[in-house]
């Protein structure tokens, strides 16, 4: 039965991008592993479910057929060809024309162009999602990432043959790797030069198959990969690491691994961009005696700036170089104070009469 991905998020079918994103970051902070009472397998749905839902073409195809898999529920996708809708193939004696990926082979055999030969499957792209702090995100930081998925089997070494007993040339292609066939298209008659389905275009086939993996060469296991997580990184940024995703059939190369950085939001600092923003309360007394004012920065110290004289309030105050490192190390953003002007509770009589000798001195 399909998952239900808008149940998993707790959110309507009808929800909003907004609503999706919010859902998932609460559950997604609350089932962490790394937390306490964290949960692994909770935490692993919730990124499937977003990753389908926060996607307009994933979502869509989603709502209408179930599933977000590539060619779900789209009529003869992954199957095979037929010509139903196209009359007059069929009576002038076609028929079934079989995987409409072999008929243009044949086209293009039959022209001379040789298409690139199959042989075991290479392993799938993987995509992972990885939550982290503004504070990592600031300071950079190196994550564990642990992937469910096909990695190389450890007793064949990824060969798929028994190690004691080794390979013998596949009968069927002689050793070649693929055969030649004769195929009539609705372009003509033409010979096709096809992988030979026995040993999958290797050319071998294993005298005794590997017990562990039934010779696919690969088994499911949990891959570890160390991610370094820059300085500056952005929220969705992804990182790509080489042949760390899904292992190939019988020694075929690995897919990749995509990591997507998800940052948490914070509770005193506002990311824009390069740039943060936090939030500072400001005491009208202390802005006429022209105090310093005590404001915070992410690496964990305090500044005190004074502010300007005319200066509008309603306009953030930008300190340089005291906001997020641009990603690459190309220097800093700015931090940006805005203000919320506090009124005194109550004015003592010698504070008011102060303030009206002042009013009268304008």
């Amino acid at each position: 039965m399909p998952k239900d991905y808008y149940k998993i998020l707790g959110v309507s079918r009808e929800a909003t991008d907004e609503e999706i994103k919010k859902a998932y970051r609460k559950l997604a902070h609350e089932h962490h592993p790394d937390k306490t009472h964290g949960n692994e397998k909770k935490f692993k749905e919730l990124n499937e479910a977003y990753q389908v839902l926060s996607d307009k073409k994933k979502r869509a195809q989603y709502d209408r057929f179930g599933t977000a898999d590539a060619m779900g529920g789209f009529p003869g996708g992954g199957g095979t060809f037929t010509w139903e809708g196209f009359p007059g193939f069929e009576a002038q004696g076609f028929g079934d024309v079989g995987d409409i990926g072999d008929i243009f082979d044949s086209f293009f055999e039959g022209l001379g162009v040789k298409p690139k030969r199959r042989t075991y499957r290479r392993g799938s792209d993987l995509e992972v999602e990885e939550i982290i702090s503004l504070e990592e995100a600031f300071r950079g930081a190196t994550k564990n990432v642990h992937v469910n998925t096909y990695v190389r089997c450890d007793t064949c070494k990824g060969q798929g043959a028994d190690p004691g007993v080794g390979f013998s040339t596949c009968s069927v292609c002689d050793g070649q790797g693929e055969i030649k066939e004769q195929r009539r298209t609705f372009f003509g008659s033409f010979a096709q030069v096809k992988t030979c389905e026995k040993c999958h275009g290797t050319g071998q086939i294993p005298k005794k198959s590997c017990a562990r993996c039934s010779g696919s060469g690969r088994i499911q296991g949990v891959r570890s990969v160390r991610v370094e997580i820059l300085p500056g990184v952005e929220d969705s940024q992804i990182i790509k690491i080489k042949e760390m995703g899904e292992a190939g059939e019988r020694g075929a190369e690995e897919g990749d691994l995509y990591v997507r950085v998800r940052i948490l939001p914070h509770t005193t600092f506002e990311r824009r961009g390069d740039n943060l923003v936090v939030k500072k309360e400001l005491n009208v007394i202390d802005l006429l005696l022209g105090k310093k004012i005590e404001v915070p920065t992410m690496g964990g110290g305090k500044l005190h700036v004074e502010i300007p004289a005319h200066f509008n309030l309603k306009e953030d105050l930008r300190i340089p170089g005291e906001g997020m490192p641009r990603f690459g190390g190309y220097g800093r953003g700015d931090l940006l104070v805005n203000f919320i002007v506090k009124a005194p509770k109550k004015l003592d009589a010698k504070t008011r009469k102060f303030l009206e000798e002042v009013e009268k001195e304008k």
